[in-house]
């Protein structure tokens, strides 16, 4: 919403600030500069954080002096930006992956999306807070804290990316990377009313992290306010190293060129109830309902469809995928301090899974990988059919803290399956998939998002039609 000065204001009435295509422009254009802007949003970390516990570790001394120090003119030059700590380390900050099992490690360089970041004048301000390695769809670690929703402190601000969220949603920063596994861009996107594209497997350099079977399902990106600065995040970060396990398709352009065109007239799916999945609260279904009638005012022939997977079914591929990631991090960590899991290390979900896949048979690591494939196969037929598939984000409406308990995991058995309903099957095929705001629910004024999925590459066709989406129906203003 805006301010009576024009002002775009984000929740809590707090002044955003302008995403980070203006910010690069206002800086090369000199309108502003780089230091300024820097300590604008510094000065709004200090002012909004300590309601919200987003930004977990900062190195605001460092950033200024890099600034002083000129910045590489690229094309976030002089854009403020935080990291989330999970996969993806910051030289010189805590890389503790919300878990007090690592809460002393220090990361000794940049991974190589952040000096991506770096070559492209970004300035890192700091890293946003994370549930315990990812695992939970609520950020609330017991290492840090929970993080609050800036449009209600009392509920969820989603995970595992809500400290990233939940800053950009606030107006900290303009922009905030974050990562997915099951869900972990999109469903804090759609809690806190941002845009939140998954890419393609491979799109993202992991380096230097090896992630072994989770890089099946895991994706780097951002949440971001606008399609504009997601699809240029995206051009800064795309591209495989040598050697990388996957690559994505080519782009026939850039993203942020690919954003701009028409995306023509596409055949879209509507996706709303999953059967043998959860209920599916009916403002979420209403939400979806109500994007398939702008996509149709819009041209788009939208038809409603079948779920081609069931939601248990890809939540034990995703599992055993993760799972036996999981084991083998701690499994690490553990030799590194010579010592045994100390009861007090992770938090009792934690515990639960590391205990459940340590024992799991290496032929089951197998036939999960064999289930992935099948499961990549039976999704490709609905994109025989459609262009790209729509359904809500979530299935229920954002949850209070506390309903995602990691400390009891009977909770999150009962809880988070539901929250990753319509999100997880596009991480186990590897196809990109974005969470686009669309309105908000009745009973508490929160957010609600809907998905929109294509094909393997398909980042750009999404984004053009993120883009007529956000020209249509504008969530910023």
């Amino acid at each position: 919403m805006r301010g009576p000065d024009g002002e775009v204001r984000g929740p809590g009435g707090g002044v955003r600030s302008p995403d980070a295509v203006a910010t690069a422009a206002s800086v090369r254009n000199g309108e502003s500069d780089a230091r300024t802007v820097t300590e604008q949003a510094i000065a709004r970390i200090e002012k909004l954080d300590p309601g919200l516990n987003a930004v977990v570790h900062t190195r605001f001394e460092a950033a200024l002096a890099e600034v002083a120090a000129g910045l590489p003119d690229g094309p976030l030059h002089g854009v403020p930006l935080l990291v989330k700590d999970l996969g993806t380390e910051v030289e010189g900050l805590p890389a503790t992956g919300g878990s007090r099992l690592f809460a002393d490690v220090v990361a000794r360089g940049d991974s190589e999306l952040v000096a991506r970041y770096r070559r492209a004048g970004a300035v890192v301000l700091g890293t946003t807070n994370t549930p315990e390695l990812g695992l939970n769809a609520s950020t609330e670690p017991a290492l840090l804290g929970p993080t609050r929703n800036p449009w209600s402190g009392a509920h969820s601000a989603g995970g595992s990316s809500g400290g990233s969220a939940a800053a950009v949603a606030a107006g900290m920063v303009p922009v905030a990377h974050a990562s997915d596994g099951g869900g972990s861009i999109r469903i804090p996107a759609a809690a806190c009313g941002l845009f939140g594209l998954k890419p393609s497997r491979g799109r993202v350099s992991p380096a230097p992290r090896p992630t072994t079977l989770s890089g099946l399902v895991s994706a780097h990106h951002a949440v971001t306010t606008t399609v504009r600065d997601s699809a240029l995040l995206l051009d800064v970060a795309a591209g495989p190293l040598p050697g990388d396990a996957y690559a994505a398709p080519e782009p026939a352009a850039s993203f942020a060129e690919l954003a701009r065109r028409d995306p023509g007239r596409l055949r879209i799916g509507l996706l709303t109830e999953l059967p043998q999945g959860p209920a599916v609260h009916p403002e979420c279904a209403g939400a979806a309902r109500a994007a398939a009638r702008l996509c149709e005012r819009l041209g788009h022939e939208v038809v409603e469809t079948t779920a081609r997977y069931h939601p248990a079914d890809v939540g034990r591929t995703s599992g055993v995928l993760m799972g036996a990631d999981l084991v083998a991090q701690i499994d690490a960590r553990l030799a590194h301090l010579g010592r045994p899991l100390a009861d007090d290390d992770v938090e009792p979900f934690t515990r639960v899974l590391y205990e459940h896949y340590r024992a799991l048979p290496a032929a089951d690591v197998s036939r999960a990988l064999r289930r992935a494939q099948e499961i990549g196969w039976e999704m490709g037929t609905v994109f025989g059919e459609f262009d790209v598939l729509l359904s809500p984000t979530l299935a229920q409406p954002t949850p209070p803290l506390g309903t995602l308990d990691t400390a009891d995991p009977e909770s999150i058995y009962r809880h988070a399956s539901v929250y990753a309903a319509f999100t997880s099957v596009h991480n186990v095929t590897g196809m990109p998939a974005m969470s686009v705001p669309f309105g908000h629910d009745r009973a508490n004024g929160l957010p609600l998002g809907v998905q929109f999925a294509a094909d393997l590459g398909g980042e750009g066709v999404l984004l053009a039609l993120a883009a007529r989406l956000e020209e249509a129906a504008p969530w910023r203003s």
